[in-house]
Parts: structure tokens; sequence; C-alpha cells
């Protein structure tokens, strides 16, 4: 990460701001604005996707309805470099390389592109009734699961068979009405006849009913020829895991890096990268070494085209997964800083808080850090886990973690859990909230978690919606139906209530310390903790003559910042 300017990052879909990516340059070209930002975390609808807000990509050419070439320029007129993604584990359905296959089947240039479920398990399972590999039990037991069920999606061939493919994240079929005419093949049938079944049929799929479970009747002898067909009008969403053995998929790797870094790209963070190496056996999360192989593979690909890595991962602190990848010299995201931050600031301590920004420091690890961001507040992240028979502490007990999960859902939170593969819940995964309905929707208490945020090391990477104090938005995540909790956090504002929320002290204020932490030459030099009494947080940064320190009360929630400017000592307080 040493190529990279350690000032603050910006964090936003190409529409948050307005209907189109020139809005947010729009708003970043305000006076208010001046001088706040040095990089910008542009999320994936930058790119043609059709699902999960951008992370289901079709192809990593720009999204033309979002995005233009001329925003590119006006973001690089003020020297503010970019962050994207790619999706290392999964594409679209619509993907041009899925499209083939489900066109072609097994005469497709991309037929190992992606993985045949029932292919993978061959020889280490049973096949059910419906001719699905159910894996052996040891293995089954092992595996890693994103969802409820098995992470497969069944796809119709050409010859009209099913087949399951591997699908760890989200998918959704949909089934389209039948007509009289689509029967036209099914012998004895007179039109009174087919129009008594597309009327069943097309009744049970508006009911989402199983099409297995509808009763035809006197027609039950055309039951399964009927299915066929209406599972051959069928289309798709869904993010299908690609097959990293395939030559083809490195050469795609080869081909979207060179493109990304043509945009501008100078950090590329290696979305669901924990995912992508599989093995019989294995719990195909995080799997070693093969997903070191490919981590280093990737970085091989990264360094040809000047790009910077920083790899997500979602693990229990106790695994230390993070160390792991930190001593590879990665640089990781700091996803345990938005609980811990919650939680000293609920429970007015320092404790756990500073152990974990000590233990970064020692540790020399390079970080960029949040409060809000796209997805949700990580839970699971900040708990213990047993390895090897030895239980490895979190940085929170269970107990504490629960307490704040809680006090988030009181606020009007959501959860995402994990699952078994029998579709029981094992664990809680995240909270979704904005970062101030989380905090209670105290501007005081806002303001205090932007601060310690700016004050800790790493990069500081700032949600959009964080700066303008926004609230969970409960309508947007009921209209988004199953799984769109995330929306909770997603509220696009247009400029006119950019404009107005300017107008507020908490904007003014996070603004006001954004730019200090973007600009301050103190940032660039060295962090230090000061001991103090558990319900105080005392942090200083120092480059030779400029120094910042920040003094908070987490009791009181009051804190103040002095600094120096042009050599000149300033003194910024915030109370009450």
């Amino acid at each position: 990460m040493s190529k990279i300017n350690n000032g603050v990052m910006l964090n936003a879909y190409p529409d948050s701001i307005g209907t189109h990516l020139k809005d947010t340059v729009a708003m970043l070209q305000l006076p208010a604005f001046a001088n706040a930002f040095s990089l910008f975390y542009v999320l994936p609808t930058f790119f043609n996707s059709d699902l999960d807000r951008g992370f289901s990509i079709i192809d990593y050419n720009i999204n033309e309805e979002l995005v233009s070439t001329k925003d590119l320029e006006a973001l690089e007129a003020l020297n503010i470099m970019l962050k994207f993604d790619i999706v290392l584990n999964h594409l679209s359905v619509a993907s041009p390389q899925f499209k083939d296959l489900i066109a072609h089947g097994d005469a497709s240039t991309y037929k190992d592109f992606f993985i045949d479920w029932n292919a993978f398990w061959e020889g280490n399972g049973t096949k059910n009734d419906e001719g699905l590999v159910i894996p052996k039990k040891e293995y089954l037991d092992k595996l890693f699961m994103r969802k409820s069920g098995l992470p497969i999606l069944n796809v119709v061939f050409p010859d009209g068979k099913e087949r399951p493919y591997w699908n760890t994240f989200y998918q959704k079929i949909t089934y389209h009405p039948i007509s009289t005419e689509d029967l036209t093949s099914l012998a004895g049938l007179d039109p009174e006849d087919a129009t008594t079944i597309c009327n069943k049929v097309n009744t049970a799929i508006a009911k989402k009913q199983e099409l297995k479970s509808i009763d035809f009747g006197e027609y039950k002898g055309h039951k399964a020829a009927v299915v066929d067909i209406v599972n051959s009008k069928r289309s798709y969403l869904g993010q299908m895991d690609v097959n990293a053995k395939s030559p083809l998929v490195w050469e795609f790797y080869e081909e979207v890096l060179a493109k990304v870094g043509s945009y501008g790209c100078q950090i590329l963070r290696l979305d669901a990268f924990a995912y992508l190496h599989k093995e019989v056996g294995e719990t195909n999360f995080f799997n070693k070494p093969g997903t070191w192989d490919y981590l280093a593979k990737i970085n091989e690909i990264a360094q040809k085209n000047q790009l910077v890595l920083l790899p997500e991962i979602h693990a229990e602190y106790g695994l230390h997964l993070h160390d792991e990848v930190a001593q590879e010299g990665y640089a990781i995201y700091d996803f345990f800083l938005p609980g811990l931050l919650i939680h000293a600031i609920e429970k007015g301590t320092h404790t756990a808080l500073l152990a974990w920004g000590k233990e970064i420091i020692e540790k020399g690890y390079q970080t960029v850090n949040m409060l809000g961001c796209h997805d949700g507040i990580p839970v699971m992240d900040l708990k213990g886990k047993e390895v090897n028979g030895v239980y490895q502490k979190g940085l929170l007990e269970d107990a504490e973690i629960e307490a704040m999960m809680n006090l988030i859902l009181e606020r009007g939170g959501r959860v995402k859990n994990l699952y078994g593969a029998d579709g029981q819940k094992i664990g809680y995964y995240q909270v979704n909230a904005t970062y101030f309905s989380a905090l209670g929707e105290s501007e005081q208490k806002l303001l205090l978690a932007r601060a310690i945020q700016l004050f800790m090391p790493g990069i500081p990477q700032v949600w959009y919606l964080d700066i303008f104090a926004g609230k969970n938005d409960y309508a947007a995540a009921d209209a988004a139906g199953e799984g769109g909790h995330k929306e909770i956090n997603r509220t696009n504002l247009s400029l006119e209530a950019v404009k107005a929320g300017l107008e507020r002290e908490v904007v003014k204020q996070q603004l006001e310390m954004i730019r200090l932490r973007n600009t301050s030459l103190a940032f660039q030099g060295a962090v230090t903790f000061h001991d103090t009494s558990e319900e105080r947080i005392h942090i200083t940064w120092r480059n030779e003559d400029a120094y910042a320190t920040l003094d908070a009360n987490l009791k009181t929630h009051t804190f103040s910042i002095r600094y120096t400017e042009n050599g000149e000592e300033k003194v910024w307080k915030v109370s009450h």
C-alpha cells in the first residue's frame, strides 16, 4: 500500500448522488468538499451487472448508463485516485461466458469455465432421486455456507436436461407464464385442454408454487412434458462460481486487470477471493495453500498493471486470517473497527478498541478502515474461534457482541445470518443499519466515531451516506424483498439534498475533520496511543514538526483536536 496516498477515501455507487457518476463529481467540485478526499472507491455498478447491486458482474466494460469517460477525466483533474472491485469468485449468469454455456452445453468453449456441481463431487457423494450429487456427510459438514441449502443453481441445457452449477451467493429463478402455443407439440390436446393446463400452471407460477406439486388431475400424463416446457422458458439471475482450474479463467483475469487499469484504477479490491479455491474435503473458504497460490498468481498480474491489491475477507478474529494475509505483504480491510467503535462509545471503555489499534501498529498492518459501507456492520469478524482444539479469543466476548448487535436491532437494524448445509442458521454474519442509526441517531456520537476513525491507523474509507448522517431506510429495505436488508443503508441522495445537508453542523464538522485528515502532513508520520483512563482516548500523529492529537471522552462523547497548520497550533473542540 506504500504507493497509495494516505489520504481519505470516499465510498459510493456511481449513482449514490443523483443519477449518474457526474453528479458525484459535481458534489466533489463543491467548495465544501475541496481537498476532502484523495481516493474514491467506486462500487461495481460502475461495470455492467445485474444483481446484488453490482457484485454480479456481466462484464467489466463501463456501464454507460451511470458512467462516462468524462467523469473519469474530471476525477483525475481533482487528483482523486480510483479503487475498483474485481469479483474473483463469480460472474453473472448473463455474462457472455455463462450464456455461451447455456446456449451450447458441452460444445461450449466455456464448458469448464464454471463449476459443474455433479462433476466436482463425482465419486465423493451419492446421487439423489433428482440426479443431484449429495456430498458425503464428512465433506458436506465442512463446507462454509453463505446461504441456506446447497450452493447450486440448476441450469437447463440445450438437451432439455437440468445440471447443477456451483452458486455460493445470490440466485433468482423466474418462471414465465406459458400459452397454448407452447403446448402445440403435445399430442392429444385440444384447445380447451391446453387452455385448462395453462391456467393451472400460470396460477401456480403466480403463487410461486413448486411446479412438481401442481395437481394436473386428468392431464397428469402430460405433467412431465409441461414442466419441461415451463423450465425451458425460465430465466435466471445468479452469481455463478468460476472454475479457477480452467486456464480460460486466468486469461479472463489478465484481460480484466488490464481493462480496469486503463480506467485509472490504482487499488483493486479482491471481492470474495477466499471462496475461489475449491477442493473436495476442504471448507472451500480460504483453503490452504490453494488460496495463497491463487492470490500470488493474481498479484503477478496486478503488478504488471501497476495495481495494488486489497483482499477482502470476512472471518472471525480468532482464526487470524487477517494476520496471515498481512504477513504475505497485502493490505487488509479493518472490518473490526465499526463494531469496536460502537462498543467503545456505548460502553464508555477504550479497552478492546485500543488493544486492536496497538496490534495494528505493533504488527505493521496496512489497513483500510471504515464506519459504514455498502455492506453491513460486521459482527462475526469480532468473534473468537476454536482452532485445532484450542479456543482463540476474539476482540470482544460473545456476550458483548450479542449485546451490541441487540442494541443495533432495537434501533431498527436488520440481521444477515450464516447457514449450514441443512438450511439451519449457525450464526450471525453482520447487522445492517446506517452507522448514524446504529449509534441511536446521536449527532455527537457520530462526530466522535468519525474523529476516532480518522485518527486510527490506516486509510479512512468514508461511506457517502454517513457524511450526511443518513438514517435507516426501511422502505427501501422492505421494497427490495428477501435479501434486501442491505438497502437500509443505500439511500440515494439528490444534489439538492446534498446542498441542504451541507447546512447541517454534523455534516460541516465531519467534512472539516475529513479535510484535516486528508491534508495534514502529520498523518504522513507515525501514530501513538497514549496511556489514559479507560473512558478516554488520546491519539497523536506526528511527522517532524507537524502533529495532530485527539483527546476524547467515551462517556461524555466530547472531544478536542489540537493540530499544527503552517507551524501554528490550532485547537478544535466539539461538545454537547
